[in-house]
Formats: C-alpha cells, sequence, structure tokens
C-alpha cells in the first residue's frame, strides 16, 4: 500500500493545500462583505440576483473550507460584518458604483477564482480537497457564464479590440 492511499479525510494536509484553503476561506469572507455593497449599489434586478447567487456560493465555500481548516486544527480567518441593507437612494451619486461597474468587477473576480480554483485542484494530493476546488471551479463557471450574459443584454459588456477584417486565406 503506497502512502497517502486511505480515506482522505484522514491524511494530512501539506501545506500548500492548508495555506489554499485558508486563503480560499478569507477571500470568500472579503467577496461576501464586497457583494452586499455591490448589492446596496445595485439597481437592476437582474444584476441583484446574480450578486445574491455569489452571495450564496461564497456563504457555502466558507463553511465547508472552514469546516476543513477546523476538522484539521487550523484556525480560520475571522468573519468580516454582515453589511446592513441600504436603500440605493441614500448612497450619495458620486459615491455610488454603478451597475456596469459592478458587473465588470464581479466578471474579473469570477474569472480570477476559476484560475485560483484551477491551481487548488492541481496541486491537491488529498483527492476530497481537489474535488471541492473542481465543484467550486464549476459553480465560477456557471456563474462566469450569467454575468457574461447579463453584461451583453444590458450593453454593460467592454470587449477587446475585435478583429473585424480578417486576413484573406
Amino acid at each position: 500500500m503506497g502512502i497517502l492511499n486511505g480515506n482522505p479525510k484522514h491524511e494530512p494536509m501539506h501545506y500548500g493545500e492548508v495555506f489554499t484553503v485558508w486563503q480560499g476561506s478569507a477571500v470568500a469572507k472579503g467577496a461576501v462583505s464586497c457583494y452586499q455593497t455591490y448589492l446596496n449599489h445595485a439597481g437592476d434586478k437582474d444584476l441583484k440576483k446574480v450578486l445574491e447567487a455569489l452571495i450564496d456560493q461564497a456563504k457555502l465555500e466558507i463553511k465547508e473550507l472552514d469546516t476543513l481548516l477546523t476538522d484539521n486544527g487550523i484556525i480560520p480567518a475571522p468573519v468580516m460584518p454582515e453589511r446592513p441593507l441600504v436603500k440605493l437612494e441614500d448612497i450619495p451619486a458620486g459615491a455610488r458604483f454603478s451597475d456596469p461597474e459592478i458587473a465588470a468587477k464581479i466578471a474579473a473576480d469570477t474569472s480570477i477564482g476559476l484560475v485560483a480554483c484551477s491551481q487548488a485542484m492541481g496541486q491537491s494530493v488529498r483527492a476530497d480537497i481537489g474535488a471541492l476546488f473542481a465543484k467550486y471551479h464549476l459553480s465560477k463557471a456557471a456563474l462566469g457564464f450569467r454575468i457574461l450574459e447579463l453584461t451583453k443584454e444590458k450593453g454593460w459588456l467592454v470587449p477587446p479590440p475585435l478583429q473585424l477584417i480578417r486576413p484573406e486565406v
């Protein structure tokens, strides 16, 4: 029988896994705080639904990653306080994030999250940790598609330079 060949939950985490799980939890906690703020600033109902889905996903990740950490004797990053609900009209115009700004930021965050999940999957020795990040990768890919469709539908997408004239073959 080889090393680390039993039940993954009984195997030790290596330092890379510890840091990646801890960092994933900390990033998700920051995302909840940030997206709750964006929710206060958002005016578009479809954008609010996507933000709520992102918050739900981040809260799931926090729960699962913090459980993994505490089960392995590691103290998770502290939870940030919940943001209070604020009426959009109470936020001064100059201090308000616009819907296109919010959409661009959550699209970038989701893209970065996909790369981070891929890296976590690649470095994981424990199959349960790799599978956990694979699950998050799939969720983020689906949310990223929703964000892309939303930005196209609302006219908020700022595409990179487009190749309008193609070279003849």
